[in-house]
């Protein structure tokens, strides 16, 4: 099992949890809780190994269109990258009901 940490930064503020997907073969479970601070902090745990760089890729460009402040726990079961953005974009759509700018 690997784990990846990143952090993004962030504009919006989201005030729903928010959870989607399952852990299973080609898929992945999202769990994200808003949070206060202006990035998003991603935690991922997976048992694919070797492809760190391909996460921060698809996370980091995911985010710059997305720049939501939450901490989001991503449990990976061989998901590719569309799955990927297609779990993100359904965790975003639960949780953005509410959504206001961050203050400077």
């Amino acid at each position: 099992m690997e784990t990846i940490n990143l952090e993004f930064p962030a504009s919006r503020r989201l005030t729903k949890r928010a959870h989607v997907g399952v852990v299973g073969s080609g898929d992945l479970e999202i769990l994200l809780e808003p949070s206060e601070e202006p990035f998003v902090k991603l935690t991922v745990r997976t048992g694919t190994t070797g492809f760190d760089r391909t996460w921060q890729n698809v996370l980091e460009r995911f985010f710059q269109q997305n720049d939501v402040a939450a901490n989001i726990k991503i449990n990976d079961f061989g998901a590719t990258p569309g799955v990927v953005k297609l779990r993100l974009a359904q965790v975003l759509e639960v949780s953005q009901n509410d959504v206001e700018l961050l203050e400077n």
